[in-house]
Order: C-alpha cells, then structure tokens, then sequence
C-alpha cells in the first residue's frame, strides 16, 4: 500500500479511468453533504492563506494485472462518493460556462477534456469515471450533455441540478469554485494486487462523507473477494434485483433494516442496528449455507418477502390489502415472524388462506395491546423468537395457541379487555385513526369505500363554547360529558360533509342533505332513527362498535384448541427444594424480610415465578431477574443486570462480574431492614423491565 498527499485536479487528470466496482454502494450523497462540499470550496477560494482543502481519501488498486497493459484503469475501493460528486460540480461548471472560460482562461472544452473524459477514446473508456450499473448511465448522459435517460438515478440528477442552479449565477461566484476546486487535496492510496486485502482496507476506513450502511459493507463483503467474472454473474442475478425491487430511495432506507429483520429470523438473535455487518459476517462464517452464491440466493428471496411486506410489491389482492394494514399500523417488529411465514408460504408449507389469517391475527394483536395500552418494549423479542417450537404440521392452531399462551407482559388481549378499553381510548389522537376507521368502514365489504376521500365527524362538536341547543340536550353535567366522551369510540365517525355539520345541533346534522338519516357508510348506522345525542347514546353506540371492532380485529379461538397439546416442552426439573429447605427462614426477622420482598417481587406482574433452588430462591420471568439468598441475619440479592446498567444513587450494588456467587446475575444487593425494601425494589424493577423489554435494539 502507498499513501501520498495530492491535489485533486492533478489526480483525476493523471488517471486514465476511474471504474466504480459492482459491488460498492450506488451514489448517495444528499443535498446536505452537497452544501458542505460546496461551502468548503467556496470558502477555500475566498482565503488566500488556505493553500490546500483535505476532502478525505481516494483508495484504489489497477485493475490491470501488470504493467504491460496500455489500458490501465483504477478500481475505486473507498472514494468514489467525492469523486462523483466533483464530476457533477465539473459538468456543472462547464455547463454553467456555456461559450465563456474562467478568468485563468479555462473554458468548458478544457474542464471536460482534462476532468471528465479521454477525448480519444471511445465507447465507456472515454469517460473518466465509470459508476457502477445503476449510475453510470445517468453521469455519462451528464458528462456527454445528453438527455437523462429515463430511469436516471435520483441523486445523480438532482445533486447535477444543484450545483448548476448556483453557478449560473455571477462570473465572479464561477470563478471562485474553479479556483476552490484547484485547492482540494486528498490521500492517494494505491493498493498493490495480491499483497494488499481490499476488504480489510475497507472495513478499517474511516474517511470523511456519508456514513456506509450496514448494507453497503454486506454487499462488499459477499461480492469483493471474487473473481471478475463471477462478482458480475451474482451481482447481475440476485443483488441488483434486489437493488430494483426495493428501488432507489427505498434502497437506501428499508435495506439495513431488511438485512437485520433476516438476520434476525435465520439465526434466532436480534442484532444491534449497529452490529448488523457483524452478525452477518458470523453467519455468513457458520456454516449454515454453504457457498456465497447460496447466501446471496437466500438474501435474494427474503429481499422479495419483504419488499411484499414492506414496500407493497405483493400481487395477491387478498395479501397485498393485508399487508397494506400492517404498514399503517407500523409493526415493523413484526418482520421477523412474518419473513419465516412468507417462507414457508413460499415453498407451499403455509396455504395461503393459513398465511393470511397468521397475518391477521399478527395485525389484531399489535392493534389490541395499542388500544389496552399495554406496553411495546417486549414486541422485539416476542416476534423475533414466536416461530421457535411451533407445529409446523398444524401451523395455523399452533400460531393460535402460542399468542394465547404468551404470558401477562406480552399476552393477546382478550375480547372483553380490549372491547373496555376501546370505548373509553382518545381514538380521535390516536395514532393511526385513519387506520382503525378505514378497517372498521370496510369489514366485510366487497366494495370498499375509500375512508381517506372523508373526515373523521365529532357527533358532539369539539368546540369548548358549546351551542345552547348541545348544553341542553347533554343535560346538567354537560362539561363533564363533553370532557369524558368527546374523543371516544361513541362520539367519532366519517362523513364527507364536515364543513356544512360544523357545530350544529344533532337533529340538524340528521336531518340535513347528506346528515346522518341519509348517510350510506356503515360508521353512521343507527344515527338516523336517534331523536337525541347525549351520554346514554354516546355509551350504547360505543358498546356495539366495540363488538364489532372485536371481529375485525380477532382473537384467536380458544374453545377450538387443546392448548395443553402446544406447551413447549418443560425442562427436567433438579432436585425440588422447598422454602423449607432454607433453615435460614426459621430465623423470625430473616423471615419477616423474605415475606415482605417476596410479596413485592411477585407483585410485579403474574407472570413472575418463584423457583427455589439449592441455596438460593430464583424469581423468573424470561430468566431469572433476580436471586434471593437468604442468610443468618439478612437477605442477599442478585441482580440479573450489567453493573454498569443499574441507576443506583445510594451506591449500595457491588459488582459481582468475576467473583463466584450461588445466584445468577452481576450485582449484589444486601439489606437486612424492613425500611430498606422500596429502595431495594427500584433496583429489582430494573432487572425486571430490563429482561421484558430485551431485544429492543
């Protein structure tokens, strides 16, 4: 490897050609680091004391084998994101020149002879830089002042169209970029073939410019350490396939997410969003497919289920609706249990009538626990790990019996809980209204009415200076009503005539053309033959939707399943203890201790087991979140939580990391007052809510 400081200009001019390999990441600055550039070289021009501008590294290797070849391109590992974007500020500025020439006498033949072409060549050598298959036609119609083709690359056209707009402004501003361009400086770094790794120069590279994406570095790693000629072949038959499905913006900001969710549903574990070129590389080494055309084979096919999923590029109409609800509802946790479903879907181990109802009950189950307000920091992990031990031979029951057998934390609200919370939730706040008014509107319908054309109606007006005719009709606690009811499920429905009701009294928004009486939408069902609208209304008509709200987003049917037939296997217990097996409780004070910490521990939640151990009382949910340890005259805790986690003010925990302990976990607690217990139970409840919301990257 050979690192030298050089002047941009003089670098591009030197090289014959610089080629941007398939496997690198398509052109993908924005307008923000567009600005940037600009700024620098505009500020570099006006500071005579400025005599260089560092933009970062230019790191190559020749493609040639050796030096006999006349024809000597440089293949861009790192850089190329500068390079291109100095193109476009290059055609700009000649563009922008038209007839004329910059006050040193550099005219636009001069800039595109020298910077962006080989005036002799012809064919692709004749461009200096080449982008890889999505880009380079869009620079080369640029660089060739020819129409953009019409699948031109987005960020190619727009960042051209930028830096034009500005320098057909003043002469002056003309010739500062030009002389700005001329102080740009980089690290040449050359990497000699078959001593240097192109990859590990890669991964170490932290140069200036728009982040790499996790995806960026799976592409490089899975495509750059092969031959030529099968490099092109996978490219061409499974990456940019993908690159096209998820399509240009969409590349850019579903596919990391994508390569975690897959990631996630092949080896079981959710990894960092940060770590997700880690947790490939692992995999990719395991074993678990064999070759790198297989892996890319593998990803090719995730990428389709999910580009259905995610980016509505499924065909079915019965799927492709139900898809289109997931996305309204942003279960994006759910991806990974829905990418294995669409896999075995795929290969016909999933009917799609079975498929379809899994996707739905997936929709109800996020929808429910939103509506019961129970809390999301458990999703991650439950979706991530919901496929382990189902019966795939009875795949559709087993999904039905594995929601219902989910403990408290992250259990399938039942119909009558979620039909209580439904009619008494702010829905109009709520954020996917248009989402649950739509799905309400159009259950069961075959013509389908298209809710986003309407407004959501208030019944009772929101306006805090109520009509007389309201006051009267809602009686002697009307503040209160209004308060309560207003935003809920009884008070809220569709209408196409929001402007002409505005605050009206209820006879009048029934009575009116287009009012209640007249209205064809089911959410109005009912308001036509009501001579009043107060509480008693509001209340009757927010129970029977609620019941149908109940059907649209079903439960699964208990009644219908031997749950006892789908519990996972348990585990061969150890020897059992008992409390009694503990003769450190027969102490009255230890004793009184341990009661009073176990009570509050297993009021944390239903879900919380007591398991008594040799030496120690374990108390569970996924694990064990803490270890109780009774002893002569106290109580010993352990905490399954990294010390450095724990938000102890008193600075009571130890860290217990590498010393041997009967409990599991790395930090000790001990206390041995009744006075103690609340403070105690802060740092427990750590544990706890750390263990539930695990996997929540």
């Amino acid at each position: 490897m050979k690192a030298v400081e050089a002047n941009l200009l003089k670098f591009i001019q030197s090289g014959e050609q610089f080629v941007i390999p398939i496997y690198q990441r398509t052109y993908s600055w924005q307008e923000p680091e567009c600005e940037q550039l600009w700024q620098d070289i505009v500020r570099s021009a006006a500071d005579s004391s400025i005599t260089g501008h560092f933009v970062g590294s230019v790191v190559y290797i020749e493609e040639a084998q050796s030096n006999a070849s006349r024809w000597s391109p440089y293949l861009v590992i790192d850089g190329q994101q500068r390079l291109t974007t100095v193109s476009l500020i290059l055609a700009a500025l000649a563009d922008a020149l038209g007839e004329g020439e910059t006050s040193d006498g550099f005219a636009a033949r001069k800039i595109r002879n020298l910077y962006l072409t080989n005036p002799e060549e012809t064919g692709e050598r004749r461009y200096k830089l080449l982008l890889s298959q999505t880009d380079k036609p869009s620079l080369c119609s640029i660089v060739s002042q020819a129409p953009l083709p019409k699948e031109s690359l987005i960020r190619i056209k727009a960042n051209y169209e930028f830096f034009l707009k500005r320098l057909r402004g003043s002469q002056e501003l003309r010739d500062r970029v030009w002389a700005g361009l001329a102080k740009l400086m980089i690290v040449d770094v050359s990497l000699t073939r078959g001593q240097d790794n192109p990859q590990l120069v890669f991964e170490s590279l932290n140069s200036t410019g728009r982040e790499l994406s996790q995806a960026d570095l799976i592409r490089n790693y899975v495509l750059m350490s092969l031959e030529p000629d099968l490099q092109t072949r996978l490219y061409e038959q499974y990456w940019r396939p993908m690159e096209v499905e998820f399509g240009q913006e969409g590349y850019v900001w579903h596919f990391d997410g994508f390569m975690r969710h897959y990631l996630t549903v092949r080896t079981g574990e959710i990894p960092n969003v940060r770590d997700v070129y880690s947790a490939f590389k692992t995999y990719a080494q395991s074993g678990k497919v064999e070759g790198v055309e297989a892996i890319v084979n593998e990803i090719r096919d995730y990428a389709r289920f999910y580009c259905a999923m995610a980016l509505g590029t499924e065909t079915d109409p019965d799927l492709k609706l139900a898809f289109h609800d997931l996305r309204e509802l942003r279960v994006d946790v759910a991806y990974p249990f829905l990418l294995e479903l669409y896999a075995d879907f795929n290969v016909g181990l999933l009917s799609k009538s079975d498929f379809l109802a899994a996707v739905r009950l997936v929709e109800s189950y996020v929808f429910r626990r939103a509506i019961c307000e129970i809390p999301t920091n458990s999703l991650n992990k439950t979706f991530a790990t919901f496929g382990r031990d189902l019966k795939k031979d009875r795949y559709l029951e087993s999904i039905q019996a594995k929601f219902l057998l989910l403990p408290s934390y992250r259990r399938f609200p039942r119909d009558d809980e979620f039909r209580r919370q439904l009619q008494v939730r702010d829905l109009y706040h709520f954020r996917s209204r248009s989402y649950w008014l739509r799905r309400m509107e159009n259950h069961d319908r075959k013509e389908r009415v298209p809710v986003d054309e309407y407004t959501i109606e208030h019944i009772m007006p929101q306006n805090d200076d109520m009509r007389s005719e309201w006051k009267t009709m809602l009686g002697e606690e009307w503040e209160r009503v209004h308060g309560m009811r207003l935003h809920t499920l009884g008070n809220l429905t569709l209408t196409g005539y929001n402007t002409e009701y505005s605050d009206r009294p209820f006879h009048e928004k029934r009575d009116m053309k287009g009012g209640f009486a007249e209205s064809p939408l089911r959410m109005n069902a009912g308001l036509g033959s009501l001579e009043v609208w107060d509480e008693d209304a509001i209340v009757a008509r927010a129970e029977r939707l609620a019941e149908v709200a109940s059907k649209v987003w079903e439960s699964p049917k208990a009644e219908s399943l031997n749950l006892n037939e789908f519990q996972p296997p348990k585990q061969a217990e150890p020897t059992q203890y008992t409390l009694d097996s503990y003769p450190q409780l027969k102490s009255e004070p230890v004793k009184k201790l341990f009661d009073a910490i176990r009570k509050e521990i297993l009021g944390l939640d239903p879900v919380v087991a007591e398991v008594c151990r040799f030496g120690y009382v374990a108390y569970k949910a996924e694990t064990n979140f803490v270890d109780v340890e009774p002893q002569s005259k106290r109580l010993k805790l352990f905490l399954n939580i990294p010390f450095p986690d724990l938000n102890d003010s008193r600075g009571i925990a130890r860290d217990v990391t590498k010393i041997g302990t009967w409990g599991n976990g790395d930090v000790e607690v001990i206390f041995d007052n009744l006075e103690e217990i609340p403070y105690i139970m802060s740092l427990v409840r750590q544990s706890f809510e750390r263990q539930i919301s695990a996997g929540d990257q």
